[in-house]
């Protein structure tokens, strides 16, 4: 078992928190078009925090559950960067989170 997995998952828990504490969680699934875009970050369909929650999540979820091959590389921060550059103490806690993320994404962590 690759060690970083119970980081990744104790992760994946902290960014599902700050998503409620910012109140940035949806009660309310997107429809079904707008979870099948291919669109990078789902940006055609969906703002980044419904993207988290509604495909980043359950995604890394089901890789971390079936024992599936871990991505190579995460570039989720960039892109947390430019969503909330106008709210950036706001953001600081999850953007804080995506970064480790980032991290122990990386094969070199």
């Amino acid at each position: 078992m690759d060690p970083r997995i119970l980081d990744i998952a104790d992760h994946l828990l902290l960014i599902e928190h700050e998503l409620h504490a910012q109140g940035w969680w949806s009660d309310v699934s997107p429809g079904a078009q707008a979870l099948a875009s291919t669109v990078p970050f789902a940006v055609d369909s969906m703002d980044f925090a419904q993207w988290l929650q509604w495909i980043f999540l359950p995604r890394m979820k089901e890789i971390l559950e079936k024992g599936l091959p871990l991505p190579n590389a995460s570039g989720i921060l960039v892109m947390a960067e430019t969503v909330y550059v106008d709210r950036p103490e706001e953001s600081r806690e999850l953007r804080r989170l995506l970064a480790e993320f980032d991290q122990l994404i990386s094969p070199s962590a």
